[in-house]
């Protein structure tokens, strides 16, 4: 009896579905990952899963772990901030997702108003037309306003970044500059909360070769430790290494859990 591939080929793409975390870009929301965890000095966060599955011969395995954590100095006034994840999707026939991500980040508090900021980062997408990403950058984050409902917080760096794209046999090294502006929002009597990040990557050489990133994030409380959160991305690159531009956006919706 001959085998169901159309069934197989539906069991397979249903667990890529299931399974993918979908990457559509390699500017990463890092606003998004940092830790308010007030005078708490040292945090530790991480977890590591491994699945494999059999269809009748064919197979298909996945491998993700992540690792964040957080050191402050003894006058909180230093921050040191490491975050890295790698995921690895795979079947006989090829990968649906091989990706890692390395961000090591410095915050040093120099007034209530400014924060000098450095760091290095380093991305691998094979999946992507800029499959590799490397770069460090250094720049001012200013505290614009900070009250129990609402927070508001302003970023300019300089980066120099390496791009590689072996799709289009492109090795680029770029000055860039990175303007972010973040607002946060609680609403009292129902504790919803409201984060809209907006990136606007521009290369020094030429503002017309820029990237932007809005990232809106709604949390819904439904209990102490349970929360509804809806997530919408729009990226947009205005040149990529095929010479036109390219717009992706995503609109996620999940549940989470804090204990």
């Amino acid at each position: 009896m001959a085998k169901p591939t159309n069934m197989k080929q539906q069991f397979f793409f249903l667990l890529t579905f299931l399974f993918t975390s979908f990457s559509h870009a390699q500017l990463v929301n890092i606003e998004s990952k940092r830790m308010q965890t007030d005078s708490i000095r040292f945090v530790l966060r991480g977890d590591f899963s491994f699945s494999y599955d059999n269809y009748d011969g064919d197979y298909i395995y996945r491998i993700g772990s992540s690792l964040s954590t957080q050191v402050k100095s003894k006058d909180l006034k230093k921050i040191y901030f490491l975050l890295g994840n790698y995921n690895l999707i795979r079947s006989e026939a090829q990968d649906f997702q091989n990706t890692w991500f390395l961000h090591l980040r410095y915050n040093h508090k120099l007034s209530n108003l400014f924060r000098f900021e450095a760091f290095v980062q380093s991305q691998n997408n094979q999946l992507l037309a800029i499959n590799s990403r490397n770069l460090i950058g250094a720049g001012l984050r200013f505290k614009l306003v900070s009250k129990d409902n609402i927070r508001l917080y302003l970023g300019n760096a300089y980066m120099y970044e390496e791009e590689k794209s072996d799709a289009f046999y492109t090795k680029e090294y770029n000055h860039r500059n990175s303007t972010y502006l973040t607002i946060s929002a609680t609403v009292a009597e129902s504790n919803v909360s409201i984060t809209n990040t907006f990136y606007f990557q521009p290369l020094y050489k030429d503002f017309s070769d820029y990237r932007i990133l809005e990232q809106l994030k709604i949390d819904v409380p439904l209990s102490k430790v349970l929360n509804l959160y809806t997530l919408f991305d729009y990226y947009h690159d205005n040149i990529t290494p095929s010479g036109e531009s390219q717009f992706s956006s995503n609109i996620s919706i999940g549940l989470g859990i804090k204990l």
